[in-house]
C-alpha cells in the first residue's frame, strides 16, 4: 500500500511537546479512517525533514503509537498503520452498533447459544431464582476482521426469539429493540484484569495481556431486568470515554 499524504500543524510555542502534537495528530488520523490499515507512513527521515522537527523526536511521536498497538515498524516495508483503537463512549448502546459508526466494519463469531440453568451471579442480576433456565448466548466480535471482545450475555428465557444466523449479522440490543424491548437504563462496573490462556488464545493476545472488563444489567422501560452481560475487551484496541461534570 502506497505512502499516504500527512498534513500537520505544530505550534512551538506551546508548552506540550512536540512529539506529542505529532503523536495526537497522527492518532486522530488514525481513528478518523485517513490512515486506514495498511498504510504506510513517510521514514523518520523524511517526515522530519519536511516538519522541521528532529528525528528522535519524531520516532519518539511513532514510538508511542507503536506502545498502543496502532502502528507497527515491519523490516523492508516501513510504518505501518495497523488498526485503530476503539473508543467507546459511555451509553446505553451495543458495541456493534458502536463499531458500524465508527467505520469498523463489525462482524460477529456466534460460540454458543442456548439455555442454562441461571448462575447466583445471573439469577441475582436477572431477578429470578436461582437454578431458572435462562437464555445463554457468546460471541467473540470483530473489526476489520481482528478480535475485539468476546461477549456473554444472559437473557430471561422466551424474551428474545433469535437464532445464530440473526445474532450473527447484528447486534443484540438491535434484535431486542426490533422484538419491541424498550431498553431504558443499565447498571454497569468497569475495571481490568490479566487473560488467561483459553481468553488470549480468543482474542489474539498473548497469555496475561491486560483485557478490559464490564458486566452490565440493562432494564426496559418497565424496571424489568432484560439482559445480564459480562464482557472482555481487548486494553490494546479498546477504550471506554467519559464525560464529567463538576458538581453544581
Amino acid at each position: 500500500m502506497a505512502q499516504q499524504p500527512l498534513h500537520f500543524t505544530l505550534d512551538r510555542t506551546s508548552p506540550v511537546p512536540l512529539y506529542f502534537q505529532l503523536s495526537q495528530q497522527l492518532e486522530a488520523a488514525i481513528e478518523q479512517g485517513v490512515l486506514a490499515p495498511g498504510s504506510l507512513l513517510g521514514n523518520e527521515i523524511e517526515l522530519a525533514g519536511r516538519l522541521g522537527l528532529s528525528r528522535p523526536t519524531v520516532r519518539q511521536a511513532i514510538q508511542s503509537l507503536v506502545d498502543k498497538g496502532l502502528l507497527v515498524r515491519r523490516r523492508g516495508v516501513g510504518t505501518q498503520v495497523v488498526h485503530s483503537q476503539v473508543r467507546r463512549p459511555l451509553e446505553l448502546s451495543s458495541l456493534y452498533d458502536d463499531l458500524e459508526a465508527a467505520g469498523q466494519r463489525p462482524a460477529t463469531r456466534v460460540l454458543h447459544h442456548g439455555t442454562e440453568p441461571a448462575t447466583a451471579q445471573v439469577a441475582a442480576a436477572l431477578g429470578v431464582p436461582e437454578g431458572t433456565e435462562v437464555r445463554y448466548v457468546e460471541r467473540l466480535r470483530l473489526a476489520h476482521g481482528e478480535p475485539v471482545a468476546h461477549l456473554r450475555n444472559h437473557l430471561p428465557a422466551g424474551l428474545l426469539d433469535a437464532g445464530a444466523d440473526a445474532l450473527a449479522e447484528t447486534g443484540l440490543y438491535r434484535l431486542m429493540r426490533s422484538a419491541g424491548i424498550t431498553l431504558h437504563s443499565a447498571r454497569q462496573t468497569i475495571g481490568a484484569r490479566a487473560a488467561t490462556a483459553e481468553e488470549a488464545r480468543l482474542l489474539g493476545e498473548p497469555e496475561g495481556a491486560p483485557l478490559l472488563t464490564m458486566e452490565r444489567t440493562t432494564f426496559d422501560d418497565t424496571g424489568r431486568a432484560v439482559e445480564f452481560g459480562s464482557h472482555l475487551y481487548r486494553a490494546s484496541r479498546y477504550s471506554f470515554d467519559f464525560q464529567l461534570l463538576a458538581r453544581p
